[in-house]
């Protein structure tokens, strides 16, 4: 039996808002259709995905691994799409992703030199955006930031840098030449992520703020919201008279790291992941560079 990717779609939308009439809606398809789809996929699957009773719907054990399961499917399938579009085009393309801060050059003029009639695409990309973009093929390979989560993905380091917390120009602490995590002890926190990801072994209190990118969670610092930590290598893009960076020696680095989904098979990706890791030390310097060159 082969999977339908529409019912896996259809039943993601259900899964994700675990209401048949709101998941209708986004797919812009009848809830009687809807149901006759879900209802055809369990018969495929030989299990129910789903129970309804008055209190609304949930998940089955069955159908929670199949929400684990389906979305790196259906990125995949998404990707194998881009990729035959790509070559239908014609000529050598490879799309390269890079959070903020993290040069890409060094390893482009290495890999360039080798490859002198391929086009490399160069984007950038934010915290939540890595993996997706990695495993649905928009990017063929991304110099990403940790956390992240590397399921479907082959993930090498790079090198490291160090965090700097990120804190509102008049805060008591604005200014010093370093601080501790007892310094920060009570602040809330603007994170991209559960505090599971936080970067502290100090777990900050809960302030409902999550940011997705760099200039949000400055935003949310600038006005007084929280304090949060960035890569050093990030507070050369992004200097500005309402908040400060000050070193916090006592956090672990930042590991920077390259990825590209692990069922990626790309001689021409191999060989930009080679180039990435033979110049890996040029990139980690350039950041230190244009630091100098600020100060």
């Amino acid at each position: 039996m082969d999977l339908d990717l529409r019912k896996l779609r259809y039943f993601l939308a259900v899964a994700d808002r675990l209401h048949f009439g709101r998941a209708a809606e986004e797919l812009h398809i009848a809830q009687p259709a809807l149901s006759r789809q879900i209802r055809a996929l369990e018969q495929d699957l030989g299990a129910p995905l789903f129970t309804r009773d008055r209190h609304g719907v949930a998940l089955t054990d069955a159908g929670r691994q199949l929400l684990a399961d389906a979305g790196p499917l259906l990125a995949s399938a998404q990707a194998v799409r881009r990729r035959v579009t790509v070559a239908a085009r014609g000529g050598l393309r490879l799309a390269v992703g890079f959070r903020t801060g993290i040069p890409v050059i060094p390893a482009a003029r290495a890999f360039e030199a080798r490859h002198p009639d391929v086009v490399l695409d160069v984007q950038r990309i934010e915290w939540d955006d890595q993996a997706p973009m990695l495993l649905d093929g928009r990017i063929d390979v991304g110099f990403v930031r940790l956390p992240i989560d590397e399921t479907g993905l082959r993930v090498t380091p790079l090198y490291t840098e160090p965090l700097m917390v990120v804190l509102p120009a008049d805060h008591r602490l604005a200014g010093k030449e370093e601080v501790t995590e007892a310094d920060l002890a009570g602040e809330p926190l603007v994170w991209h992520a559960g505090p599971g990801t936080q970067p502290t072994r100090r777990p900050h209190p809960d302030s409902g703020l999550q940011a997705r990118g760099v200039e949000e969670k400055l935003e949310h610092v600038a006005a007084g919201r929280g304090i949060s930590f960035v890569g050093r290598s990030e507070t050369v893009f992004y200097s500005r008279p309402d908040i400060s960076y000050v070193p916090i020696p006592e956090l672990a680095p930042e590991q920077v790291c390259l990825a590209m989904a692990a069922s990626r098979t790309s001689p021409l990706a191999d060989d930009f992941f080679a180039a990435a890791q033979a110049t890996a030390e040029i990139t980690a310097e350039c950041g230190n560079y244009a630091l100098g060159a600020e100060s």
